[in-house]
C-alpha cells in the first residue's frame, strides 16, 4: 500500500506524486497530496508515540537490561515491529491499548511464546473496533448482566430490527446488515460460535426462507476469550468511557 512506504519516499518522489495528481485529478488530487505528504506522517508519528507510552506503562515493571538482551531474539523484534505497524494505522487510543496489552503479554509472560502471541495480535488485525465490542459483549451471556459495559456501548449493541413494513429507506434496512456482518466475521475468524435454532419436535435445524439454518444467537469461544485476557478485556479489565 502507499501509505505503507511513507517512509521511503523523497521529496523529488513526493513533489511528482503532487504534480500527477494535480494534472489527471484537479479537484481531489491537490487534498490527496496534501495526505500523503503531510497530514499520514504526522498521524502515525502522533499514534506510535502515544502507543509507545502506553506499552511502556504496562512493561514498566521489567529492566531496560533485560529488554535489551531480548534484541537479539528475531522473534522479539518481530513483535515489537508487528505492534509498531498495527499502532501506526491505529486511530483509536482503545486499539493502542489493545495492541500494547498483546505485545506486554508477549514480552513479560513465560508462559505463552512469541508465536502464540503474534497469532492472537494478527487476529486483532483483522478486526475493527466495534467487532473488539461486540466480542466482549458475548463474555457475559445474561441478558441483565454486564449493565455498565453494555450501558457505555448501547449506541452500537443495539438491536436493529427489521420488520414487515418498514419504509424501504429505512436506515434500519442498511445497519442491520452490518450489524449482523460484525459477528459473522467474528465467527470466521472463530472467535464467536453460532448458535443455530432446533425444531423441539424433529430434533432437527430449522431453515429460514433463503434456505439458511436459523441463527439463534452467538457464544464466545476458548479463542476468543483468550484474545479478550490478552487485551485486557476481560470483566475485571473493563474500563468505562468518559
Amino acid at each position: 500500500m502507499m501509505s505503507e512506504n511513507l517512509p521511503e519516499l523523497g521529496n523529488k518522489c513526493i513533489d511528482y506524486l503532487t504534480t500527477t495528481l494535480a494534472a489527471i485529478a484537479p479537484v481531489v488530487g491537490p487534498i490527496i497530496a496534501e495526505v500523503v505528504r503531510e497530514i499520514i506522517p504526522g498521524q502515525r508519528l502522533d499514534r506510535i508515540e502515544k502507543y509507545a507510552q502506553i506499552l511502556n506503562s504496562k512493561i514498566s515493571h521489567l529492566s531496560y537490561d533485560s529488554l535489551r538482551l531480548q534484541l537479539n531474539n528475531e522473534n522479539f523484534t518481530d513483535l515489537l515491529e508487528d505492534g509498531l505497524r498495527q499502532s501506526a494505522k491505529s486511530t483509536s487510543d482503545e486499539r493502542k491499548e489493545y495492541i500494547a496489552s498483546i505485545v506486554a503479554n508477549g514480552i513479560a509472560s513465560d508462559k505463552i511464546d512469541f508465536f502464540e502471541i503474534k497469532q492472537l495480535l494478527r487476529i486483532l488485525g483483522e478486526i475493527n473496533d466495534i467487532e473488539v465490542i461486540w466480542l466482549r459483549f458475548y463474555m457475559v451471556e445474561e441478558l441483565n448482566g454486564d449493565t455498565e459495559f453494555r450501558e457505555a456501548h448501547s449506541k452500537i449493541l443495539e438491536p436493529i430490527l427489521v420488520y414487515l413494513g418498514l419504509d424501504k429507506d429505512a436506515p434500519e434496512l442498511e445497519k442491520a446488515p452490518l450489524q449482523w456482518s460484525y459477528k459473522e466475521h467474528l465467527a470466521q475468524l472463530g472467535l464467536l460460535e453460532i448458535k443455530h435454532e432446533i425444531d423441539r419436535k424433529t430434533g432437527l435445524l430449522k431453515i429460514d426462507r433463503d434456505g439458511q439454518f436459523k441463527v439463534k444467537g452467538y457464544e464466545l469461544t476458548s479463542l476468543g476469550r483468550l484474545l479478550l485476557k490478552y487485551i485486557g478485556l476481560t470483566d475485571n479489565g473493563f474500563t468505562p468511557k468518559t
